[in-house]
């Protein structure tokens, strides 16, 4: 890196020509002397010039540092000279001042340059070092070797700091050397790297080493490894239990900016996602309350379920009053208001006021709604049809909104009925606990009948399954002025529906409706149409040409007691005692004469029961004796006691429960509320139960019981003098698994069934034998050959 003074005057010479020119004006010019450095503020310096002048053209070129460098004693004469300026300019500086060798390629000058040996040097391992912007600051960071240490010197150094990176005394010793030797960038990029051992000495290096490449000022506010550990127990201490992790490089200034880590606690983890938990919630309440608002004001979901709006539109009715049956006191009451639709002048005329309203009161199935229709297909006017269950939904303010919209577009379509099904739906009694929507619906709709006008002809008809639990308002005159029963329909009822229905099936010519009509008591017309429908059905699985009379016996006995258990494995000892349980049942209601006509037995299992004996009720009787519930009684009772003279009282089966069930009721209800007790009176014990004395409850349980017991005695008395009979029919009953009335006749007399199939034909049936006691045994029969059984 020394100058050669050989090489050096060569230049010198060979470029006088040119030299000399700028030279004179140098000797002409005054000496441009260098202020002593002065310190203004920490990290920051200031060159005071004693003059302003322009420097000379051959040293435009030339970097500051290289002319701010002190010259030497010897070359500092008090008047300048050529030669004193020569040796004050550096080497590189006279070189770019002289213009031939201006000319000349830069690149050997400008190569790469590294630490502060060649590449094969030891400090080969030192990373490159950037190539600064100036080419002059580059030359001029290469000092000669006076004052300064030597290539051998910086690379020992190096040496001994590369081989010790935890030593911070062997990097500070080096970090002096290369600011003496005035290579302050080395200093930068090497500390800047974070692998070597830093002291105070080290950091004093580093930051002489910035002010010496100007960056002083922009590293001003850089903190000294103290200062950042002051900065990291100050983040530690607030943060709390958390880690504090921070890199090894940055000075803390603007430029290199100190980077702390810090590693959160579980508990402030926690508290962030609880935060955060907490917050989203919050947004998530607030935009649904927003979107609820706007959904319920603007309408969005209107349609939501299907594109009904529960618009109202008028319907044209073909039913007519024939379609009708089973109801003809209805029917009679409802034919003035088809002539008032008819006639509506009529009784404008004479100043007569048909009802506004009329109520259809009635079981589920009895034909209200097909009331209603028939009349308005009577009257030929429009139908306008809603149910109870369509005006309310989620939104407040619908339903009061469609009863408005009912009520004006029967009004535009008069003359025309309104028909309300469920009723007691929109118009339940009012209470303090009922939602607003639903009092503004039942409000609008008082107020709409109200509004009623009779010359308008539109009636209003509703239809109700419970009337006990309308609105008191609702029911007033002036609002349902007529209220319609439809009830349950009797058997000429039955029977009327029965023909209805069975016009749209291939009835057989040889069915007996009335059979059926008689058998089928408390149906309504709903159920007697399905009885058809499901005979007509088993017909065709049965592939016959009619339907037939078993058929619907089969459906009736289906719809009352369900299908039959065929698949059940009953044994022959259980298929027998049932047998005698029926058995005593039949025997009882047919040999008491004034009891219900016997209909038909069975011991095919159906629902719960093992077997089932039918009765025929009386129905053009509405009133029953005291004789005839004690009948009732006998007949209850008559399978346990049928099973005790068979089996003993030890044996007796738990299928008389229900029997036994129902005895009791019945003979509860004879005390408490007929007055059949001569102890108790004619008082009514049963409408205040909870509130009769212990003394007077007693009194009733004896009652009942005597009840009881009297009818078990009327029982054994009679079938002990039938138990031929018994054990005929149960016989039978085991064999044939149905019987009709006619067919159990002929069993008990002995005789046979021709053209009945037996279940069991080839298994012989063993009576049970047991030795009854003398009073027990059956008197000797006379010539009684049809065996007793009523004409």
């Amino acid at each position: 890196m020394a100058l050669h003074t050989s090489l050096a005057m060569q230049n010198v010479v060979s470029a006088a020509t040119e030299l000399w020119p700028t030279m004179s004006v140098v000797m002409k010019s005054s000496w441009q002397g260098f202020g002593k450095q002065a310190s203004v503020g920490a990290g920051q310096r200031r060159f005071a010039q004693t003059s302003a002048y322009p420097l000379p053209e051959c040293l435009e070129s030339v970097p500051l540092s290289s002319l701010r460098q002190t010259p030497s004693s010897h070359a500092m004469p008090s008047t300048p000279t050529v030669a004193g300026t020569l040796l004050a300019v550096s080497h590189n500086g006279l070189r770019l001042c002289t213009p031939l060798t201006r000319s000349m390629s830069l690149n050997s000058f400008m190569a790469r340059q590294y630490s502060t040996a060649t590449r094969n040097g030891p400090l080969a391992n030192l990373r490159l070092i950037p190539r600064p912007g100036n080419v002059g600051l580059a030359l001029a960071q290469r000092r000669s070797l006076f004052g300064g240490p030597t290539h051998s010197q910086l690379a020992r150094y190096e040496q001994t700091a590369n081989n010790n990176p935890s030593s911070a005394s062997a990097q500070a010793t080096f970090y002096q050397a290369l600011l003496r030797a005035n290579m302050p960038r080395i200093i930068i990029e090497r500390y800047k790297t974070g692998q070597y051992a830093t002291n105070v000495a080290v950091e004093q290096s580093y930051q002489k080493a910035l002010e010496q490449v100007g960056q002083s000022g922009e590293n001003a506010g850089a903190m000294s490894s103290e200062d950042r550990q002051v900065v990291g127990q100050a983040v530690a201490a607030h943060i709390g239990k958390g880690q504090v992790g921070k890199t090894k490089s940055g000075s803390g200034d603007r430029k290199d900016p100190l980077y702390v880590v810090v590693e959160e606690s579980m508990a402030s983890i926690i508290f962030k996602w609880v935060r955060w938990i907490a917050g989203f919630a919050l947004c998530a309440y607030v935009a649904l309350v927003l979107i609820t608002l706007f959904v319920e004001t603007s309408g969005v979901l209107k349609k939501v379920g299907g594109t009904n709006n529960a618009e109202v539109r008028p319907e044209t009715q073909s039913t007519r009053f024939n379609d009708v049956q089973g109801c003809d006191e209805a029917k009679e009451e409802l034919t003035d208001i088809v002539d008032f639709l008819k006639n509506p002048e009529r009784y404008n005329k004479l100043g007569g006021r048909l009802p506004k309203g009329v109520l259809l009161i009635g079981p589920p199935g009895t034909g209200k709604t097909l009331l209603a229709r028939a009349v308005a297909g009577e009257a030929g006017v429009p139908f306008f049809y809603m149910s109870g269950s369509e005006f309310d939904e989620v939104y407040v303010g619908v339903g009061a909104k469609r009863v408005r919209e009912l009520f004006t577009a029967a009004r535009s379509k008069a003359p025309a009925i309104v028909f309300i099904d469920e009723l007691d739906a929109v118009g339940g009694k009012r209470n303090s606990r009922d939602a607003g929507y639903h009092r503004q619906t039942l409000n609008q709709l008082l107020n709409d009948l109200d509004g009623f006008d009779q010359s308008t002809g539109v009636i209003f008809i509703a239809a109700t399954n419970h009337p006990e639990l309308l609105d008191k308002a609702l029911l007033r005159p002036g609002r349902f002025d007529r209220h319609v029963q439809v009830e349950l329909p009797d058997v000429q009822g039955r029977l009327a529906i029965l023909k209805h229905h069975t016009k749209k099936i291939r009835l057989s010519p040889d069915a007996d409706l009335f059979k059926i009509a008689r058998g089928t008591p408390g149906f309504s017309g709903a159920e007697l149409e399905n009885l058809a429908n499901t005979a007509a059905i088993e017909a065709s699985k049965q592939q016959g040409k009619f339907v037939s009379l078993l058929n619907l016996e089969w459906a009736k006995d289906k719809i009352m007691m369900g299908s039959e258990r065929k698949t059940r494995m009953v044994p022959l000892v259980d298929k027998l005692q049932t047998a005698y349980h029926e058995g005593g049942h039949t025997l009882v209601g047919l040999y008491e004469v004034g009891f219900q006509e016997l209909h038909k037995a069975t011991i095919l299992p159906r629902g719960q029961a093992a077997g089932i004996t039918f009765f025929l009720p009386q129905d053009h009787k509405h009133h029953r004796s005291k004789i005839e519930y004690e009948r009732h009684l006998a007949m209850c009772m008559g399978g346990t006691i049928a099973e005790e003279l068979v089996y003993g009282p030890t044996e007796i089966g738990d299928g008389a429960s229900s029997d036994i069930s129902n005895a009791t009721s019945t003979a509860h209800s004879m005390v408490t509320r007929y007055g059949f007790s001569p102890k108790l009176g004619s008082i009514d014990y049963g409408s205040n139960y909870d509130q009769v004395s212990p003394e007077t409850k007693r009194v009733i349980d004896n009652e009942v019981r005597r009840l009881v017991e009297e009818a078990k005695d009327r029982a054994r008395k009679l079938l002990t003098e039938k138990r031929v009979e018994l054990d005929r029919l149960a016989t039978a009953l085991v064999q044939y698994e149905t019987l009709d009335k006619e067919e159990i006749i002929k069993v008990i007399r002995g005789e046979d069934l021709p053209g009945r199939l037996k279940a069991m034909p080839d298994t012989p049936i063993k009576l049970p034998e047991l030795i009854l006691p003398s009073a027990l045994q059956p008197p000797v029969r006379g010539n009684d050959s049809d065996g007793g059984v009523p004409a």
